[in-house]
Formats: C-alpha cells, structure tokens, sequence
C-alpha cells in the first residue's frame, strides 16, 4: 500500500508540474530601431498588458543602435517596476544593442545575448555644424557613466565593465559578454532561451502594436519632427502670402503642433532654432525683395547650421547623425531651389510687359476712324477712344498709340496692320 499511495503521490506531483508548465506565459515586447518616447510608451503598456494576462515572464527583444535619453531611463524604470520577471535579449543574430540598447540590455533581470551579436559603445556624444561627432561634455559623461553603473550594481553586473561602455566606448561580443558576466547566457533563438530558463512549452503573446505608440513613435524621431516643423513654418508663410483657400495654413497649423509636440519629447538647441527662423526670415525677405540669390544663400547655411545643431541628444548613433545630415541638405537644397523658382517668377513678373488695362495699349496700332486734327476718334480692340495726334491723320489710316492721358490716346504714323 505504501508503494501505490507513493507512486499516486508522485504522479500527482509530476501532472502538477506538467500542468505548471503548460500554463507559462511569456509576453514579447520587441524594440527595434531607435529608442524613442513611443517605444517607451509600447514597454510601459506591455508591462501592463503582460500583468493583466498573468505573464510568468516578459521578453524584450532588442536590436537597437541607440536613442533618446529620456525614453531610455523611462523603459529602464518600466523594467525596474515591474512586478514580473523582465528577460531582454539581443536577438537575431547580427542584431546590436549599442548605445541606449546597453542601458536596456543590463536593467533586464536575466540578460541574454544570440550569437554574432554586440553590445556598448554608450559614449555620449555631439553634433558639431561641420557635421562631424565628438565626445559629450564631462558634466553629460559623468552622469551617464554614473547611471550605468548603478543599473550594473543593482542587477550584480561588472560594474567596471559597464563603466568603460560609456567612458572608453567599448563594445563587446555576446561570447566576451557572457565571459565577462554582461549576461547570463547565450541563446540563438527564443526556444532555446525558454529551455534554458525552465519555461518550455510556455504560451508566447507577442505585443501588437498600437496606432497611438506608432504615431508617438514617429513624432519622437527627430528627423521627422524637423520636417514638420519647416512644413508647418512654410504653409503658415504661404497662406499668409495667398490669403483666401485656406489650405495651406490649415496644413501648416497642423505639422506646427505635431513638430511641438515632437520636439518636446527631446532634447533641443535653442540656438538651432533661431537658425531655422532666422533661414525663414531670408528666404521670406528674398521673394519680397529680391537680392538675385544673396539672402537665399545666407538662408540655406542658417537652415542647414540650425537643424544640425537642433537635436541635443548624446545617445543617438553616429549612423543616425550621417543620416539626418542628408536629410537637412536635402531640404535646404530643395528649399533653396523653391524661393529661387519664386524669386524668378517675380523678377519675369517685374520685367514682363502688361497686356491688360490701360498700359496694355501703348505700343499697338489702330485704325483712324475719323479724321485727327488734332482730335478724333480711333478703334482698337472693338473699342472706340478718343484720340489726339501731333499729326494730320486721316479717316482709315493707321496710327500708333504712343501714349495715354485719361481717356485720351495719344498716336503717332505707323506703317503696318492695326490690331
């Protein structure tokens, strides 16, 4: 008897177990791309969701190669609050967690890294207007280094190695970061991971995102917050000086707010935008007083000098500032060549002769249709005026308009047809 109630009790226990198991839940979150206000939001609402289902467990996969500073310690607190258990993963291999990805990578309470992948490199840097990146200022990289280490304490990380992440630019394999205790274990893909950390079979919920992350996500990205900041200025500017449709300071009001809005989410160079509104100004005064290109010029290298000093943000990766940088001289080129097209099109406007109106008549021929002595009456374009000339013209003859006083034409002989 004793032997049946110990193998009962045993099978009891092991369908326990297997049921246990078969009712993990593990709650993906995937961060890819640059870090920004919208992705802290997606990791704040997916620690949420995940307690409302009962996660066992939350993933965060990350493949990120840095991103804003604020947004950063706002997923670092969301990992550090929450209730369940955080894995972060740098995941597939290739994928790379530099910059603010390393800051995220080492909050997580267990750190995992695939194969072929890389983490570090977290010196804060600058943007200067020649276009090239240089370290941050001492005050910035202290800090910094400051905050990484206490994420490397409290999650009894090497803190040492966390510090030369940000004050020497390292950047580190998964193979030397499992060696060196960055992580805990290597895993090539998710199913691995769960066998290692005694989840298998777990249900996998992968978060869907949101319309409202997305759009915060993209009004974050400070190269998008740039163009709707100038598409916002320019509408505004184009409806003032075309009164009447409405549309395009409709438009402008609209991609104003949305670049506010963008803006605030980080961090900024006052001076940058004096530039731009200063670039503005130029290109306004060209077309309203023409300088054939001279402030069109000094507009484009305030424009090009202000967005590149716009952004503050000592996180973002060197990758990130070549792009923006072609994205500013893309625009000052292209809005360059529109007040350009705008400043030729009131210098033809200027030179062109009228064909309307009262000035629209001097210069055409007419036909006498009485006798001029000194006054008479002629036809141009099937109106009849009154006439004076110096000269006798007869009834039928052709006359040239050389001048008009009020109501009166003055003629002259001409040879020729009469309009």
């Amino acid at each position: 008897m004793k032997k049946w109630f110990l193998l009962i009790f045993l099978t009891l226990l092991l369908t326990s177990s297997i049921a246990s198991a078969a009712t993990d839940k593990l709650y993906v979150i995937e961060i890819e791309g640059m870090v920004t206000a919208g992705t802290a939001l997606r990791v704040e609402n997916g620690v949420k969701d995940a307690s409302r289902i009962g996660a066992s467990a939350i993933l965060i996969k990350l493949d990120t190669p840095g991103g804003l500073v604020d947004a950063t310690m706002d997923i670092v607190k969301s990992i550090d609050n929450s209730p369940i258990q955080v894995i972060t993963y740098v995941s597939p291999e290739g994928a790379i967690a530099a910059s603010a990805g390393t800051y995220i990578l080492l909050s997580g309470d267990v750190a995992v890294m695939s194969s072929g992948t890389t983490c570090g490199a977290c010196m804060p840097v600058t943007y200067d207007p020649m276009g090239e990146t240089k370290p941050a200022d001492n005050k910035t990289i202290n800090f910094l280094t400051a905050y990484m280490k206490s994420i490397a304490e409290e999650k009894g990380r090497p803190v040492d190695i966390a510090e030369r992440f940000v004050a020497e630019n390292l950047a580190i394999t998964s193979n030397e970061a499992l060696e060196k205790g960055v992580v805990d274990m290597i895993a090539e893909d998710v199913p691995e991971l769960l066998d290692q950390m005694n989840m298998s079979g777990a249900e996998i919920y992968v978060q869907e995102g949101s319309l409202r992350d997305d759009v915060i996500d993209l009004l974050s990205n400070p190269q998008i917050a740039f163009i709707l900041l100038l598409v916002g200025i320019y509408g505004i500017m184009f409806g003032f000086m075309s009164p009447g449709t409405y549309v395009p300071e409709t438009i402008g009001a609209i991609c104003l707010i949305l670049a506010l809005y963008g803006l605030g989410t980080f961090e900024i160079g006052v001076f940058g935008i004096i530039l731009i509104i200063a670039a503005v100004t130029l290109f306004i005064a060209e077309m309203l007083t023409p300088t054939y290109g001279i402030l069109t010029f000094g507009g484009v290298i305030c424009l090009i000098l202000g967005a590149l000093m716009l952004p503050q943000e000592p996180l973002l990766s060197e990758e990130w500032f070549r792009t923006f940088r072609l994205i500013v001289i893309g625009i000052a080129i292209a809005s360059a060549a529109f007040f350009i097209f705008g400043i030729s099109a009131v210098i033809r406007t200027r030179r062109t002769k009228p064909t309307t109106g009262s000035e629209g008549l001097i210069g055409l021929t007419c036909e006498a249709y009485s006798d001029i002595d000194p006054v008479g009456i002629v036809k141009i374009k099937g109106e009849i005026w009154r006439a004076e000339s110096k000269d006798r013209i007869k009834k039928g003859e052709k006359a040239k308009i050389v001048e008009r006083r009020g109501l009166t034409l003055i003629l002259g002989k001409v040879n020729g047809e009469c309009d």
